[in-house]
């Protein structure tokens, strides 16, 4: 798959996934993008690793696999660098 096709596909996902995961993410909406495109690489990885076909090309089927890695590392993110209390 071309790189073009993966960032399409990762924008795509990662704009799905902050309309999922609620709160701010630690770059705003384009760092909710870019770790939308990790999410698509992630994601490829941990269905590859199921068995099943990863992120192919510019379909459906890829948009999914790659939503959910992205929901799975903005989810992540989002716990590491949720905002702590103050004493």
């Amino acid at each position: 798959m071309s790189i073009l096709a993966w960032i399409v596909v990762g924008i795509i996902a990662g704009w799905l996934a902050r309309m999922v995961v609620p709160g701010e993410g630690p770059g705003g909406i384009v760092g909710d993008l870019i770790i939308g495109v990790v999410g698509a690489f992630i994601g490829g990885l941990i269905f590859r690793f199921l068995g099943h076909g990863g992120v192919t090309g510019l379909n459906i089927g890829s948009i999914i696999v790659a939503f959910i890695g992205g929901v799975i590392l903005l989810l992540i993110i989002r716990a590491v660098t949720g905002k702590r209390a103050r004493a």
